[in-house]
């Protein structure tokens, strides 16, 4: 009796929890539910469900929840730092993650990005992101069990764990697109159908191109249905019309279910497309914050443990709308994909002037904004930099990008980069690159040449630009392999399914025999596994690495040398980094009242640092 009326107090207390969370959303979230749908059958039934997802929460995670309710500044600490990889990559499938755990946490990572696992077709799939079962783990990955025994296990180490939500468009062969496709109504106002290319061209006029050269349009026609149907990237992934009531719930349900598995993060895949509208771009409307508004609270009601993570590819000060407002937040996080793009162009130009007028902009915004900030990551590099500033130091926008590619394939700029071209158009001459940090660092080439003086240069710009992002306001994330320096991958060309993608060349399997050399300190691995631990350690053991610390850049006097400034609660550290294969000497404009390099110890003063090629520096004041 005693056990049972336990249970009555605790379902009682959940239950109250549940209300007061309900409560404080509930006219915010029906208005703007109304204001999209007007269907006030449709909304009873999503708040019945929400309950519904609450009660099958499971008690551990309604745990977590409160936790992290209690400390809603959680997730902006110093002690964040993430990495992401492809399952099978990194360990086969599910249960090989799980065992490899230790190696994770000796990586000093407590958030891990899993990279598409939900079911999607052969050879048609995106990389994951075509996705026909938002219920079904790929089945050579493991199963929906096996995924809630691995964030089970991760939460008891302390590792949050984030996944992917594709929800702009499903797989063609999902079962709403093959009911669609037979020609049921039903199923097909989940999507845009059109039974003549009149509305499809009007479209067209006035909403850009994903993948001009790869995947020409934003309509594909099917035969078999005779009918036009909208697909915005590749003709095996259909847009959602999210007009329909029907797709946002049933949307919704899926990231609940998705929740429920012992997710942490989830990502918002291509966030600005979700909403169309005819005489548009399609792209940023409104109704797009409508609805990651829904989701932030329908979230905060039945799981605020979990955070949204926006994938929205546009410069830092475009990208603001999606943290929303202090009263209406939508994205706890974002991506920072514009000063990545900027990194490389600084590497390639040894001229820090442009990454630091981005930077700039990142550090006049909020400090609660929380960016993640990385050198590499799953897909290729677009140069879509500020050319309008590029353009007064006489810098054109083609013939930049033309010196990049070639830069970072090994052909210009006395460059040691190793990597491979990205969607080549050439009409337009644009292109997109791919390649793994250490390869497009001159690891790779130094390797095979056997050159230890260029593989001393290599190493030292690879651990330069991760003490950069490591500075950088916000929340570092490794690419996996990147740890160990793996170079370029070259066999995803005997792959028909991957031969046409050069991004492969960056998604090669983890080379788990290396990892055997980190504790050997004259290897490649070694040196940089070690040198990443300690910067890893400096910045958990120093408070000043908040995410909401203040951040600020410093004129040195010297395009080649990057400076950035940071402060809190009465820290302060000086960070340099020599964009150059040269030593430098540069003068810091800053309280000169003597400073200690955190990584060697040495006491130093600003008016004279000697900074040393591809070097850095953190300068703690004392």
């Amino acid at each position: 009796m005693k056990k049972n009326g336990k249970n009555q107090k605790q379902l009682q207390d959940a239950e109250a929890i549940y209300k007061e969370r309900f409560d404080k959303h509930h006219d915010e979230l029906r208005w703007l539910y109304m204001e999209l749908y007007d269907n006030s059958s449709m909304f009873a039934e999503l708040c019945d469900n929400m309950m519904r997802f609450f009660t099958e929460r499971k008690e551990a995670l309604k745990s977590m929840d409160s936790k992290r309710e209690s400390r809603k500044d959680w997730y902006k600490q110093n002690d964040m730092l993430g990495m992401m990889f492809y399952i099978d990559n990194f360990a086969g499938n599910m249960k090989g993650v799980k065992s490899k755990l230790d190696y994770i946490e000796k990586c000093n990572v407590n958030y891990i990005h899993l990279m598409p696992f939900l079911e999607t077709p052969e050879g048609r799939s995106d990389g994951g992101y075509a996705v026909s079962d938002f219920r079904k783990v790929q089945e050579n990955l493991g199963s929906m069990k096996e995924l809630e025994a691995l964030t089970n296990a991760c939460h008891k180490k302390g590792i949050n764990v984030c996944m992917d939500f594709v929800m702009n468009h499903t797989s063609e062969d999902h079962e709403w697109a093959k009911k669609a496709r037979q020609g049921d109504g039903e199923y097909m106002s989940r999507y845009f159908f059109f039974d003549n290319s009149d509305l499809p061209s009007l479209y067209e006029k006035t909403v850009p191109q994903v993948f001009p050269t790869t995947a020409p349009g934003n309509f594909t026609w099917l035969p078999d249905a005779g009918h036009f149907v909208m697909t915005t990237f590749y003709p095996y992934q259909w847009d959602l019309n999210y007009k329909n009531p029907r797709v946002f719930n049933e949307m919704m349900y899926n990231f609940l279910y998705l929740a429920n598995r012992g997710i942490d993060i989830i990502r918002i895949d291509a966030v600005p497309y979700i909403w169309k509208e005819l005489n548009t771009s399609c792209r940023n409307l409104p109704q797009v914050h409508t609805i990651v508004r829904m989701m932030r609270m329908i979230s905060e009601i039945v799981c605020p443990g979990v955070l949204l993570l926006g994938e929205v590819v546009m410069e830092p000060a475009k990208v603001v709308p999606y943290f929303g407002t202090v009263e209406k937040p939508e994205c706890h996080m974002l991506y920072n994909v514009t000063t990545m793009a900027t990194t490389w162009h600084t590497v390639a130009t040894r001229d820090v002037r442009l990454l630091k007028r981005q930077l700039d902009i990142v550090n006049s915004l909020p400090e609660d904004y929380v960016f993640l900030n990385y050198l590499r990551c799953h897909d290729d590099i677009g140069w879509g930099l500020d050319y309008d500033t590029l353009r007064l130091e006489g810098i054109e926008e083609r013939s930049h990008k033309k010196y990049l590619n070639d830069y970072f394939q090994g052909y210009a700029g006395e460059s040691n980069s190793r990597g491979e071209l990205y969607n080549a158009d050439p009409v337009t001459g644009d292109a997109r690159f791919c390649g793994t940090t250490a390869s497009m660092c001159g690891i790779e080439k130094a390797a095979s040449n056997q050159d230890d003086e260029m593989m001393e240069k290599a190493i030292r710009l690879d651990v330069m630009l991760h003490a950069y992002m490591f500075m950088q306001s916000g929340i570092p994330v490794l690419y996996s392999g990147d740890e160990i320096g793996q170079f370029n991958d070259y066999t995803y060309k005997e792959n028909p399914n991957k031969a046409a993608d050069s991004r492969y060349i960056h998604r090669g399997a983890m080379n788990w025999t290396l990892t055997e050399n980190i504790s050997k300190r004259n290897t490649i691995e070694g040196k940089i596994f070690n040198a990443l631990e300690w910067l890893e350690h400096i910045r958990k053991s120093e408070k000043v690495f908040v995410s909401n610390a203040d951040t600020w850049t410093v004129e040195t006097g010297d395009n080649s040398v990057l400076c950035m400034g940071r402060y809190f609660d009465g820290d302060k550290i000086i960070g340099l980094f020599n964009f150059s294969e040269y030593d430098k000497t540069v003068s810091v404009n800053e309280t000169d009242d003597g400073y200690a390099d955190m990584v060697s110890g040495k006491e130093m003063k600003l008016n004279e640092v000697h900074i040393p090629a591809y070097g850095f520096y953190y300068l703690k004041k004392k």
